[in-house]
């Protein structure tokens, strides 16, 4: 990868938000009629390199947009979310519902972040577990790339994480979005392919 001298045993493919309520059909997006090709192509796009990650010991972590559900179980959804999306309800991407887990063309994943907002940082136990487990560089894909991509990516950046955004294994609603925004991050992050990281994976 970028730097030889980190190993895949300190290094983690971040899968962003692939959750069956995002992308299965069964789901609370298709229920509400939310959906891009660019986005229900990414687990099938990056399954070889999640189990190229697994077979050179490197690690697979995966998050989890939350509604968090109060007392009567209605989830807490921020403002602006309930405005974009108003068909959010009672039981949608709730903690350990089957909406909330990793789709299933990815799992297992080693560790799971439960997430609030748009970066896998903000109030979540990210960065502790990475400093834990010694995983010094990120590997990311995921939805949506101008979202919690890119808010994932940048907040990765200002703590010293080295990270590569896949630019074919990330999506957003349309493709335009997806490339200003992939656009935008090299700045902070290398820029690559899912056909790169294979290679660079594989022995």
């Amino acid at each position: 990868m970028s730097d030889d001298s980190i190993p895949m045993a300190r290094t983690g493919l971040l899968i962003v938000d692939l959750q069956n309520d995002f992308l299965h059909a069964d789901g609370a997006y298709a229920r509400g009629g939310q959906g891009a090709p660019a986005i229900a192509a990414l687990p099938l796009k990056l399954k070889p390199l999640a189990d190229a990650f697994r077979a050179a010991g490197g690690w697979i972590i995966s998050t989890h947009f939350t509604l968090v559900p109060g007392k009567n179980g209605d989830p807490l959804i921020a403002p602006h979310l309930k405005a974009l999306r108003p068909f959010l309800r009672k039981g949608d991407f709730a903690p350990g519902s089957w909406g909330h887990a990793l789709v299933d063309e990815l799992k297992p994943s080693d560790l799971q972040i439960e997430k609030i907002a748009y970066s896998a940082f903000y109030m979540t136990r990210l960065e502790w577990m990475l400093r834990k487990f010694a995983i010094d560089r990120l590997v990311v894909g995921g939805i949506v790339t101008n979202g919690g991509v890119a808010s994932t990516v940048r907040d990765a950046h200002v703590r010293d994480i080295e990270v590569v955004v896949l630019s074919d294994g990330c999506g957003a609603f349309d493709d335009a979005t997806h490339q200003t925004a992939i656009a935008a991050l090299k700045p902070v992050a290398r820029v690559a392919t899912i056909a790169d990281m294979l290679a660079e994976t594989m022995p």
